[in-house]
Parts: C-alpha cells; structure tokens; sequence
C-alpha cells in the first residue's frame, strides 16, 4: 500500500510538472521561439546625432577585438564614442587610445569617473560619467555597450532605423555569446532561454508591464534617460539592463528587445567556474535578496527542469505507467522548447535532452549566490562587492 502511495505521489507531481510545461509552452509570450530580429526599419530624412558609451573595467583582454568594431561603424549621421575607464588596472584606457590612433574611424574620447561613492555600482557609475561627457554634443541618441561587444559595421544604422520605424525609446538587442566550450555550450544557451522564459521578448515590445533590455547592446533616447533620470534612478542596480528597461517604460516609453544576428560577446567563458561566476554574482539580486523568492524558485526550478527526467526514471524502475509516461512527455515538450535556441546558437540537437542538467547547474548556481550575499561577498565582479541596498528608496524593482 505505502509503495502504491509512493508511486501515485510521482504520478501527480510528473502531472503538475507537464501541466506546467503546457502552460509555458502556450501562455508564456512563446518565449522559446528565437524570430525576434529588428523590428522594421526605417531611415530616417535626417540621421539624428549618436553618442556611443562604453563602460570598461580590466577589459584589455578583449578590446582589441570589441573597439575595432565601433570605430568602423558605418553611421550617416555624426557619432562618437566616449570609453569611460572605470579605474582599470591593465591599462584599458591606454590600449582604448591606441587602438583608436591605429584604426581611425568614429572619434573616441577616454574619461576616468574615479571610484564610485557610496550606493552606485561601478558601471552605472562610469555609464553616467559618459552621459555626462556626451551630453555637452547634445545627441539625440546614446548607445550603451559593453566592452566585450563587437558589432557589425552596420549596426549603429540598424538600431536607429528600428527606433525610426518602430517609435522605440528603447531598442536593444541581446547579443550572441560565445560558445566555444564544451561548457558553454552546455550553459550559454541556457542562459538566454531562462532569459527569455522570464521576460519574454513578445511581451517586452507591447503595453503590458513586462520590461527588459540586455546591456550589451540598448539604444536610448536621450530626451528619455534624462525624463527617466537614467541612470540616477537606477544606480545601484545590479542588473542594470532590466532596471533601465522598467524605468523607461513606468515612464510611458516604449521598449524592444530581441536576439542579434551580428552584434556578438567576445568574451570567453571557457571553464564552468567563469560561468558560475557570471551567473551566481548577480541570481540572489534577481530574487530581490529575499529568501523566500528563493525558497520558490528552487522548488520551481525542482518541479519544471528535475521532475520530469526522476518520474521518467522512478517510473520506468517502479513499473508505475502513468509516471514515465507523464515524466516523459514533460521532458519531451521541454526538450521541443529548447530546440530553436540550440539552432540560433548553431549547437548540435543532441545537448537539448541534457536542459534537465543545466537548469540543475543553475539551481546550484542560484543557491551559491545566495550563500555569498549573506557572506558578504554577493554581487561581487571585477573586485567589487555590492551589498543589498536597503538604505535606497528609489530604486525600481527587479
């Protein structure tokens, strides 16, 4: 009787775990499809003024192959790019000038914000620092980039185009990370599935309150961060690009984001603990540093990714019929979702079944950001710790 129990139990919770699937598969915004490119474009009569800030902290490792990319953007309106050294100790700032003088194009202008005071991390502290420079050119638009993001020569005049076209105050794109490794291919593709599976991109263009933008790549007007006090507001976000998005569209303003074709991260990630760090210093501040977010996030990630391969199993070792077989058509939708984000990262269909394995990397993840947030060590990145910031009030929220 207690075993019959047993495997009834798993029954059920294979059936909540595929109800679940069905509900993300239909009602969540269609995240898993991956044909969210641009929007349509149109040129504008006159090419509105662009200024392009970069933020760069120990980042001399992956300039060379970043920086070339916009200083060869092929833009029909006046650009510059204004590279704000965020107290680097690799000699960005140098490298960045260098790198102008061999390559020519776009001017570039280096500045030095100096360490961020209190209740400002240390991007968003450089990001205004080149605001602030920008600003005396009085563009009509800012692109915020990353240092590790080389983009087409064309992509400046794209993104333009789009918030031409689509009267977007804000239109980002997320770009193409690497995958080189065998653990980025394990985990990179990943990371922008859940992206997607919490913020679907459909969603984000439409009126609705679901906001988001990917920070290697946003275009904003600049009549809009100055209405949304960007990036005052937002200064002590960790995960600035989502806070940034919310900002502008609580303000009323429109917001797209999509995946890129030619926009791309440099950066390597070639072992599981670069990845871990990447996604551990900021998961806890995803959840609001509450512990019962937490709490629910871990079960959730338990019944949607881990359910359905254990019931398949348990089933299958139990004789319990219904079990392998609810377990199995959970892990089959799952694996179905997954497909198209494998093909736009050019990655083998055969990692899509092994999704149960990565979200169960990304439970520990989550977990381990936790443990270093009440350690005092969460948030950490580039030698810099960012406590949760209780004492600030304006922030909204993430």
């Amino acid at each position: 009787m207690g075993h019959t129990a047993r495997v009834s139990a798993v029954s059920w919770i294979a059936a909540v775990s595929l109800a679940a699937w069905l509900w993300l598969l239909l009602c969540q915004g269609f995240f898993w499809r991956t044909d969210i490119r641009l929007p349509p474009r149109e040129e504008p009569a006159v090419w509105p003024s662009v200024c392009v800030v970069v933020p760069a902290r120990d980042e001399a490792d992956v300039l060379p192959a970043s920086l070339p990319s916009l200083l060869a953007q092929e833009y029909p309106g006046r650009a510059e790019i204004f590279l704000v050294d965020d107290g680097s100790s690799d000699g960005t700032g140098r490298l960045a000038r260098e790198l102008a003088a061999a390559h020519g194009g776009l001017p570039l202008t280096v500045g030095s914000p100096g360490e961020p005071p209190a209740g400002w991390t240390g991007k968003l502290w450089a990001v205004r620092h080149g605001i602030a420079l920008a600003r005396a050119r009085e563009p009509e638009h800012l692109l915020l980039t990353d240092a590790d993001i080389a983009h087409a020569p064309d992509s400046l005049r794209e993104l333009v185009a789009a918030a031409h076209g689509g009267g977007y105050d804000v239109v980002s794109q997320m770009a193409r990370l690497r995958v080189a490794s065998l653990w980025e291919r394990l985990v990179v593709p990943a990371f922008v599935y859940f992206f997607a599976q919490l913020y679907p991109f459909r969603r984000i263009g439409g009126k609705g309150r679901t906001a988001a933008a990917a920070g290697g790549c946003v275009l904003l007007r600049a009549e809009t961060a100055e209405r949304a006090r960007i990036p005052d507001a937002i200064r002590h976000a960790v995960i600035d690009d989502v806070a940034l998005a919310r900002a502008v569209k609580s303000g009323g303003g429109r917001v797209w984001l999509g995946l890129a074709e030619r926009v791309d991260s440099v950066r390597p990630y070639p072992r599981l603990h670069d990845l871990w760090r990447m996604v551990s210093r900021s998961a806890y501040a995803q959840l609001r540093h509450n512990p019962l977010v937490l709490l629910g996030t871990v079960i959730g990630l338990a019944l949607v990714y881990l359910v359905p391969p254990a019931a398949l199993a348990a089933g299958l070792a139990s004789g319990d019929a219904a079990a392998w077989v609810l377990g199995g058509l959970a892990w089959l939708v799952m694996t179905g979702t997954y497909f198209p984000m494998l093909r736009y990262y050019r990655q083998p269909p055969w990692l899509a079944p092994l999704l149960p394995f990565t979200a169960f990397l990304y439970l520990l993840m989550t977990v381990d950001s936790a443990v270093q947030h009440y350690r005092g060590r969460g948030a950490a990145w580039k030698g810099r710790t960012y406590a949760r910031p209780d004492a600030v009030t304006d922030e909204h929220p993430l």
